[in-house]
């Protein structure tokens, strides 16, 4: 046992390996309270995580400053920082069962099923795979990467992945049949994929969520058993619930709340109860006065038939403030749309101020380690 009475705080250790049967016994004894609380880190990208969060040890290893966390947490997420510094997110125990718990019952999983992890259990959505696994009281499968040939033939029932990863199945033109659930969730799917792989004999079930609230809590825009829902006046998602975090790493105050509310940083709507991301509220992009969602403007361009992928970001322009700026990735590289086309293309589909006035051409754009699209590469230029 972990526990001692003269020392209050839990030690947490940095585990910086790739998931595997070790990493797996180490979250469930954190989970159990037969171990400490576990930093999970990618190797190669656990230097600055290690430094900032200051674990008490990595790889077993005690390491000078560091610091315990509080009796009820068992993991600490470091956030993928897509688009500031990443921050460690707190979880106990408690509410990640919560999580995997709604989360089995919403998808009708049975005792015993088989969960694939192939993605960094680094990150949330990795770790909850075996928090599900667990809960279900089966081995999960484990891939050390995602390889779509040994996905398919890996003789899981229920996977998730994030779009990039379904794009690639598809590509292939497999039965994705073999799998009970394909739980899709870290970014905006492109437009198309979800009816492509449920051609393919695809069950989707599209998530919601982040570190915050122990991953996906929104299945298909209705929240999991156990989590409320509410658009505040400033148009932000709300969410409460037994799935919520404990509370910032280092933060002052650890766990910032309103009125028992956690606040997103994503806008959003309700309709009938059915939830709508609109986009995040940091991806405003304010031009000639007016407030353009980023979000907004991507999910028209990416059903444009010359466009295989799309980000869209605010890039400085000494007359409009910000420019709205299409980066977009062609279906075709040797007949690229223009932006004379997609500025057509938003006409009947988005107000004048959100047509792009800026257009950038990419082979693919730039991904975080957990599928979304790095927005600070972007933001940069590179």
């Amino acid at each position: 046992m972990w526990r001692n009475p003269s020392h209050p705080d839990r030690p947490l250790h940095a585990l910086v390996q790739p998931p595997g049967p070790a990493l797996f016994t180490a979250i469930r004894e954190a989970l159990d309270g037969d171990g400490p609380a576990v930093l999970p880190l990618s190797p190669g990208h656990s230097t600055g995580a290690i430094a900032s969060l200051r674990p008490t040890h990595a790889d077993g290893q005690p390491l000078d400053g560091g610091a315990g966390v509080p009796d009820d947490v068992a993991v600490v997420i470091a956030t993928s920082g897509s688009t500031g510094a990443p921050k460690g997110v707190m979880l106990s125990a408690t509410a990640l069962r919560a999580s995997a718990a709604a989360s089995l019952r919403r998808v009708e999983a049975s005792k015993g099923d088989r969960w694939l992890c192939c993605l960094p259990v680094a990150h949330v959505s990795g770790l909850q795979i075996l928090v599900r696994a667990l809960l279900s009281g089966s081995e999960p499968i484990i891939h050390s990467g995602f390889d779509p040939h040994a996905v398919l033939s890996s003789g899981a029932d229920h996977v998730s992945l994030v779009p990039t990863q379904l794009h690639r199945l598809v590509e292939l033109g497999a039965d994705l049949s073999v799998f009970r659930t394909i739980l899709l969730g870290g970014a905006t799917p492109r437009a198309g994929l979800l009816d492509q792989a449920r051609d393919l004999g695809a069950r989707i079930v599209t998530t919601y969520g982040m570190s915050e609230t122990c991953g996906g809590c929104v299945y298909d825009g209705l929240p999991l058993y156990g989590v409320d829902l509410k658009i505040g006046d400033d148009g932000l998602i709300r969410i409460s619930g037994a799935v919520l975090f404990s509370g910032y790493r280092f933060a002052d105050p650890p766990m910032p709340l309103d009125g028992g509310w956690f606040v997103t940083s994503d806008l959003g709507e309700l309709h009938g109860g059915r939830l709508r991301v609109l986009g995040r509220a940091d991806d405003v992009i304010n031009t000639g006065g007016e407030k353009v969602v980023a979000g907004a403007v991507t999910a028209v361009l990416a059903t444009h038939p010359e466009v295989a992928d799309v980000a869209v970001i605010g890039t400085p322009d000494p007359e409009w403030g910000e420019a709205v700026t299409a980066v977009v990735v062609p279906v075709s590289p040797d007949t690229p749309p223009t932006l004379s086309q997609l500025r057509a293309y938003c006409r009947d589909r988005l107000p004048p101020h959100a047509a792009p006035r800026g257009l950038r051409l990419v082979p693919q754009l730039p991904l975080l380690p957990n599928g979304k699209t790095d927005l600070m590469r972007l933001r940069a230029g590179t």
